[in-house]
């Protein structure tokens, strides 16, 4: 860490006092990365620009810092289970790569191109659903599934669209409920949200659903955007389970006083590893990271080329699951949102929210309007799942675990906003081209990945140009 940084994280507890709470500073040397905590009660209603550039700060510099014991880090007696598991005895290793600990910073394996971006191959992780709450530690395939760490810029403007999403399909389901009730009738509707569909869905005049029509949503119509399977539903949810999972810090809201009795679940000496208001700290850095841009190249050659590919994106049917943009009401972050499931803080859960005004932040200014004044967030994706392997193309359906629920081969689409900076490709970061995740594309990609593969060498470089001008701004 530059002497800079140094200068800026001292100041930094200095700073959370006159804006925040009460916080005490450590001296530049030292290796403790958390003097101090934000309290959660000095947040409140919507921050001004002060307040939230001074919480990012604390934030950034909890996801930069490298955990030490004097923090927390380590998890002698408990598993890297979400939900708060104790171990029988402490790992032979502190460190093991399948089932954490793997890292003792979040930008250890977030930082291509620079910090909150994607992973290396080297920086995977393993997600080890179905046997997560053993008391043992496996490489085998069988009890983990390898994936590679995806970049966070746009983040908060992707949970942001779920929410909406989310709300949408359950007003649908509201109103085919009453409108069944109402005929005494069976009533059927579609279930759509910012131009994706999600499939259908039947409401029996005693209130029963059937919900065998819905596609690519779980059945509580809650669109979880994050993780490759689709399965979490916040930056906070996300935040709480990678902190336990990779570093062996717990957070209070899950694993503190309130739901499992103990101050130290993990047994190692610390006492309230992660307190609330440095989760909302965290979640409120990544939640303004500013969204990844198309380039436009200085090459006029590269420029004819990606004008090319751009046209060949919609002709070949990528478009169809990458759409190029889904259109966002407001621009302002409550956390904790109202979705998330127990162990999570939620809306109305212990604290009230605090918003976080994306639109305070000048990257915002620069994100395109349609004509009724929604924020056009140009995502190139759809927050929905999809089968993406089959039979005869099945690269990207080479896991051998289902993950809470969700079936081998559905993945949720890849946002493709910021491609070009965060390579190598597919779900576990072995496809170290675009040209070749593209041809991976089996199951419901298969129509769309045949069509380039069916053209000229031309065409499909001028694709990649376009596809290589989607970049995180440095």
């Amino acid at each position: 860490m530059s002497l800079d940084m140094w200068r800026k994280v001292a100041l930094l507890g200095a700073a959370l006092c006159t804006t925040l709470a009460p916080m005490a500073t450590a001296e530049p040397w030292s290796e403790a990365v958390m003097p101090g905590a934000v309290e959660q009660d000095t947040l409140a209603g919507k921050l001004g620009r002060a307040a939230l550039d001074t919480l990012r700060e604390r934030g950034e510099h909890l996801f930069i810092g490298h955990f030490t014991p004097t923090d927390g880090v380590g998890r002698p007696f408990a598993t890297q289970a979400i939900v708060p598991t104790k171990r029988k005895r402490p790992p032979q290793n502190g460190f093991f790569r399948s089932a954490g600990m793997d890292a003792n910073s979040c930008a250890g394996c977030h930082n291509m191109p620079i910090v909150g971006g994607a992973g290396d191959f080297v920086t995977n992780v393993f997600v080890s659903e179905g046997f997560e709450s053993a008391d043992f530690d496996s490489l085998n395939p069988q009890f983990s599934n390898e994936r590679g760490s995806n970049h966070l810029f746009g983040a908060g403007l992707i949970e942001m669209l779920a929410r909406e999403m989310t709300a949408d399909l359950r007003e649908t389901r509201r109103r085919t409920l009453a409108a069944a009730r109402e005929t005494g009738e069976p009533a059927t509707a579609a279930l759509a949200s910012k131009g994706v569909s999600f499939g259908t869905i039947t409401a029996e005049p005693d209130g029963m659903l059937d919900l065998s029509g819905v596609e690519g949503v779980d059945d509580d119509l809650v669109v979880r955007p994050f993780s490759q399977k689709g399965v979490m539903t916040s930056i906070r949810q996300f935040t709480v389970n990678a902190l336990n999972h990779h570093h062996g810090m717990q957070a209070t809201e899950r694993f503190g006083q309130r739901w499992t009795g103990e101050r130290d679940h993990d047994g190692d000496g610390v006492e309230d590893e992660i307190r609330d208001g440095d989760i909302s700290a965290l979640v409120a850095w990544q939640a303004g990271l500013k969204a990844p841009v198309i380039l436009e190249p200085e090459q006029a050659e590269w420029k004819a080329a990606a004008a090319r590919g751009s046209a060949l994106f919609d002709a070949m049917g990528c478009v169809a699951c990458h759409k190029r943009a889904l259109p966002l009401n407001s621009l302002e972050f409550a956390d904790p949102g109202p979705l998330d499931m127990a162990g999570t803080l939620r809306d109305g859960e212990l604290i009230e929210p605090v918003t976080y005004d994306l639109g305070l932040l000048e990257w915002a200014s620069t994100l395109p309007r349609d004509a009724e004044g929604n924020v056009l967030v140009p995502l190139f994706g759809d927050l929905k799942r999809h089968v993406i392997a089959d039979q005869e193309v099945a690269a990207l359906g080479n896991e051998l675990l289902a993950q809470r629920f969700v079936e081998r081969n559905v993945f949720m689409t890849a946002e493709l906003w910021g491609a070009g900076s965060t390579g190598p490709y597919g779900h576990r970061n072995d496809l170290p081209t675009l040209d070749e995740v593209i041809r991976a594309h089996g199951g419901e990609g298969r129509a769309a990945r045949d069509r380039y593969v069916a053209a000229s060498g031309e065409d499909r470089t001028t694709l990649v140009a376009f596809l290589k001008a989607l970049v995180i701004e440095e």
